[in-house]
């Protein structure tokens, strides 16, 4: 009887174990890539300029050095740095007191040469009356006329000689040649000044020029109406302009080829002797552009996903990309791309080679 209880026992547990065995689901199959909606820009070319920047220094046309023109001591300033002057206004004062004398004193000279020429005038008239009455001989009108060609020589040089040492007196002045702003004035009252001090500039701040040394090597390249690009420190446009003058020679201390470029930009921008960045683009070809944030980059190499249609269904195709340089906020790209392909410009840190897209623009 054992045997059959152990039996019904192990029926019992089997019926019991079966529906378990039953209810066991079968494993799922996996669920498939949904498309990742993505912003499409399809790829055009673009007039890429190719350029290099240099440093370039504005100057004005209109540029002077002031240094006088006599020997003293400096009485007065009237001027500080930065100001704005007008044409003839006067700046410095050196002490005109010695030039003041010499003056004073050939006045005198010229007055004392008057009155003998004054004298001889009115002589000769005499003797001309008294020769023609037979009263008083050739000789005697000889000497007359003689003296008074003397005294009228004698007064005209002396009169000559006071409109020089009153010119030279205004040489104690110290007066702007133009319009314009003052620059540095490295001189103060009481300092003694000569032909060789250097009292301060003005400069005309317009009529502006940039001046730009390009490297000997590109001599080639380098020719008149080039475009220039002024840039602040900022890598911000501030003009357009072209060249309008190339050196015929090169600079032998920079070995560079000076070339100008008129700048028109307004007063408050730039001034005279400020540094600014210069581009000069050299051609322009067209290449294809891509924003800056469709680029990812793996070890160094660039890479763009692009949606490539396959049946009507997209996927992202990762493409590697030679870069060239920026045009504000795009790439210009020299090799990988084509005309007419669709770059994704949105989601690329969520993307994989081959993965589904659903472009939307």
């Amino acid at each position: 009887m054992r045997p059959s209880r152990i039996s019904l026992a192990s029926l019992t547990l089997l019926l019991c174990l079966a529906p378990v065995a039953c209810k066991t689901a079968a494993p799922a199959a996996a669920p498939a890539f949904q498309a990742l909606p993505v912003q499409t820009l399809t790829v055009s070319s673009t007039p890429v300029p190719r350029s290099d920047e240099y440093v370039a220094t504005i100057k004005s046309r209109r540029s002077a050095t002031l240094n006088p023109q006599v020997d003293g001591n400096l009485t007065a300033i009237l001027i500080h740095s930065g100001d704005h002057v007008r044409a003839d206004q006067l700046l410095m004062q050196i002490d005109p007191a010695k030039q003041e004398a010499t003056v004073a004193s050939q006045a005198a000279t010229v007055q004392q040469m008057l009155a003998v020429y004054k004298y001889n005038q009115t002589e000769i008239e005499r003797q001309r009356k008294l020769f023609t009455a037979g009263v008083t001989s050739r000789d005697s009108l000889d000497q007359a006329e003689q003296a008074y060609a003397s005294s009228k020589a004698n007064y005209d040089a002396a009169e000559a000689s006071l409109v020089t040492q009153q010119k030279q007196l205004g040489y104690y002045q110290i007066r702007a040649p133009f319009d314009g702003i003052v620059g540095d004035i490295p001189v103060h009252v009481g300092d003694y000044v000569s032909g060789s001090t250097m009292l301060t500039t003005v400069d005309e701040n317009r009529d502006l020029e940039a001046y730009i040394y390009v490297p000997a090597e590109k001599a080639t390249e380098i020719r008149m109406g080039l475009p220039v690009e002024i840039l602040d420190n900022n890598e911000q446009s501030i003009e357009n302009t072209a060249i309008d003058f190339i050196s015929p020679q090169v600079d032998n201390g920079l070995q560079g080829i000076l070339v100008k470029a008129p700048v028109h930009s307004e007063q408050a921008i730039l001034r005279t002797a400020q540094l600014v960045k210069a581009r000069i683009i050299w051609t322009s070809t067209p290449l294809p552009v891509i924003p800056v944030l469709a680029v990812t980059r793996l070890g160094g190499q660039a890479f763009v996903y692009v949606a490539q249609d396959q049946g009507g269904h997209y996927f992202a195709h990762q493409v590697a990309v030679k870069l060239g340089d920026t045009i504000g906020n795009n790439y210009a790209v020299l090799d990988g791309l084509q005309n007419g392909e669709k770059v994704i410009v949105s989601g690329t840190q969520f993307l994989v080679d081959k993965m589904p897209v659903q472009p939307l623009g």
